[in-house]
């Protein structure tokens, strides 16, 4: 059985606050947590700007480098991720995160051990699971520090792992790779995030649910049929996740094969090509994921719909830059035009997630997040390189290196797709956060 939050105990939960929960250690736990996501993402990702050396040592396709990066990952993240948050509404947060973290990387590490692509499969499964347990238990303890009016901000800060994950990955990643292969740089990345899982769990406390809203949560954690239940019925939220799943097929779609199109169109080294997509994939995804939070905080004092709006005008600002990049014979021309649809592209995250955990209870939110992520990852992380994969190899024969670049273009599709989703959502954001 569950209940409703109630404000009967409004003066404990304030007065925990004031003595445990104070801004610098609130703001500390952000800061821990979104290192914890830099760790997810740098393991997550180095497999991309490691995948060519990788496909020449163990003769691989395309299609088993999308299945391998996106959607047998993407299975095993997503359907974990539903159970560990189902826990992590019950139970500790930072036990979950801390013991998920030393999964992932210590799984990381063991990827640099495979001789085969069913070795590194396995391996890559593992570090799904693990990352499983990253970001709802983590969302819901930054939505139980923020009030609603700094959630969007907070929660796109932490986002902000993502790109300097990415940065770190292609940038690290690159430069073993060129110098010492792609088997070491697995054992770079992988180990530190042991290290950082211990410092996780002695140095954040788990804050009362609840406690950024005044309430309490009391009772049991509300049941996955339950949170079913509101999220279906929230018109909303239907549209905001599927336009998430859209700017997510994007992203995924060009970050994996941005670094072998790159390669065999531009004929670039790996660490070159590390660098600049670090700069402009991890600096330009960063200003992305922390203006998205921020302007949607700002534009939504006034009209809760701009957090959906925002989303929906920066995807379709991604399409001319993005063409540039796969279309011009200027190098440098392609790079730089990486940045801005970097940027844009980051933007939904931060509003869509502050939305969903404002339509639910705060002993929902770490499961509501996980139903996200579900439908938001299973589409774009699982969808988005396999089937760029497939059309590339479909192509092969007939365009040879060119078929990438057909590929690539084919997925801005889901721009315009997820753009229309978020407009419809705006329609109804207003009565459901009501």
């Amino acid at each position: 059985m569950s209940t409703t939050p109630t404000a009967s105990s409004g003066s404990s939960v304030k007065e925990q606050t004031a003595t445990t929960f104070t801004p610098r250690y609130r703001n500390y736990i952000l800061f821990i947590l979104t290192g914890m996501y830099v760790f997810s993402f740098i393991d997550r990702q180095i497999l991309v700007i490691l995948q060519e050396s990788i496909k020449q040592e163990l003769g691989l396709s395309d299609t088993q480098l999308g299945l391998m990066t996106g959607f047998t990952f993407a299975i095993f993240y997503v359907t974990f991720g539903i159970p560990i948050a189902r826990l992590a509404d019950r139970k500790s947060r930072k036990h979950i995160m801390s013991i998920s973290l030393a999964v992932w990387s210590g799984m990381t590490a063991l990827s640099g051990m495979a001789q085969n692509f069913v070795q590194l499969l396995l391996a890559r499964i593992g570090v799904g699971i693990g990352e499983a347990g990253a970001s709802p238990p983590a969302h819901s303890l930054i939505s139980d520090l923020f009030p609603a009016h700094k959630r969007a901000t907070a929660l796109s800060i932490y986002s902000t792992g993502i790109s300097i994950g990415i940065l770190l990955g292609f940038l690290v990643g690159g430069w073993i790779n060129q110098y010492f292969g792609w088997r070491v740089a697995f054992f770079v990345v992988g180990i530190p995030g042991i290290l950082y899982a211990i410092l996780l769990f002695f140095s954040v406390k788990e804050p009362p649910r609840g406690l950024s809203d005044g309430l309490q949560a009391t009772g049991e954690a509300e049941s996955l049929q339950e949170v079913l239940r509101v999220l279906w019925g929230s018109k909303a939220f239907r549209w905001l996740a599927l336009g998430s799943a859209m700017a997510a097929y994007a992203a995924y779609a060009t970050m994996t094969w941005l670094p072998p199109f790159l390669f065999r169109i531009h004929q670039m080294e790996s660490g070159d090509i590390g660098t600049w997509l670090a700069l402009m994939i991890g600096v330009g995804g960063g200003i992305g994921y922390f203006g998205g939070g921020f302007l949607s905080d700002y534009l939504g004092r006034a009209e809760k719909r701009w957090y959906l709006w925002l989303p929906a005008l920066c995807l379709l600002l991604c399409i001319p830059f993005t063409l540039t990049t796969l279309f011009t014979t200027n190098t440098l021309v392609a790079l730089w035009a990486i940045a801005l649809p970097s940027a844009f592209i980051s933007v939904y995250l931060g509003p869509c997630l502050a939305l969903t955990h404002g339509i639910v209870k705060p002993q929902m939110r770490a499961l509501a997040s996980a139903i996200l992520f579900f439908i938001l990852n299973l589409i774009g992380l699982g969808l988005g390189p396999l089937v760029t994969g497939m059309v590339s190899d479909a192509l092969e024969p007939s365009m040879g290196a060119e078929s990438l670049r057909w590929a690539l273009a084919s997925s801005l599709l889901a721009n315009v797709l997820g753009a229309g989703f978020f407009v419809i959502a705006a329609r109804y954001i207003r009565a459901d956060l009501r």
